[in-house]
């Protein structure tokens, strides 16, 4: 049997009760994304509440997390209040164009790091939750109900597939996004990029890019991942 939990620095996050647990994606989208002067961040798709508790660690925010997986919000919560920061989170069980239709809130930044099922075979019986949660929320969805509670300055952050890029950048345009910066990640110097991080806003200007690898060798990490994620790992 796994472990049902996931020890960082200063948190520990429980994912036992969830479809997608704990894994590199969500942690280097957590650790990447920009929340300096963020008052508000949305995390779509909280899952554990992982990219929730690191932008607390990050900022002085305060922080919502959208999910709707009913037993996955229910241990992000657990996870929230086990955490130095129970105050400034707030889990909602929805979708994420529900709760886009009645917040109030203008929010500095949005992150999502979302299902990836959408161009592939869906999942097995065994994981129909992240089968459900992938059909009834994409790219379009997450850009378009954005774009209603996003502040004027704002940004969205996103980590997704590299062979997803057109399609990502294509749906992000059509609801009047920008890219900002993008960074290819890679798992070693002599592989092609896996995943892109790509941060979006309202206004087209010249973007920054640049590239990650994650590994030298097996369990040799490179300087610039370990300076990435060395705030939450315990062995970084």
């Amino acid at each position: 049997m796994s472990n049902p939990f996931f020890q960082f620095k200063r948190f520990t996050v429980y994912h036992d009760l969830c479809a997608m647990k704990v894994g590199t994606d969500g942690v280097l989208l957590g650790a990447w994304c920009e929340v300096k002067k963020s008052r508000h961040i949305l995390d779509i798709g909280a899952g554990t509440g992982l990219i929730c508790l690191m932008a607390a660690q990050r900022s002085d925010a305060g922080i919502d997390g959208v999910e709707i997986d009913p037993l996955a919000c229910t241990q992000a919560r657990e996870n929230v209040l086990r955490s130095p920061w129970p105050d400034r989170i707030r889990l909602y069980n929805e979708s994420f164009q529900e709760f886009s239709k009645h917040t109030d809130i203008k929010y500095d930044l949005i992150v999502s790091n979302p299902p990836y099922f959408e161009e592939s075979v869906l999942p097995d019986e065994h994981t129909r939750i992240n089968a459900r949660h992938t059909v009834s929320l994409n790219y379009d969805d997450i850009f378009r109900c954005s774009a209603d509670i996003l502040a004027a300055t704002g940004r969205i952050s996103l980590i997704f597939p590299f062979s997803m890029e057109e399609q990502v950048e294509k749906s992000a345009m059509r609801q009047g996004f920008f890219p900002i910066r993008k960074t290819y990640v890679s798992g070693t110097p002599r592989s092609l990029p896996k995943r892109i991080l790509e941060e979006w806003g309202r206004y087209e200007s010249l973007y920054e890019s640049d590239s990650l690898v994650i590994e030298e060798k097996r369990h040799s990490y490179t300087p610039e991942y370990i300076n990435l994620t060395r705030d939450f790992y315990l062995k970084m």
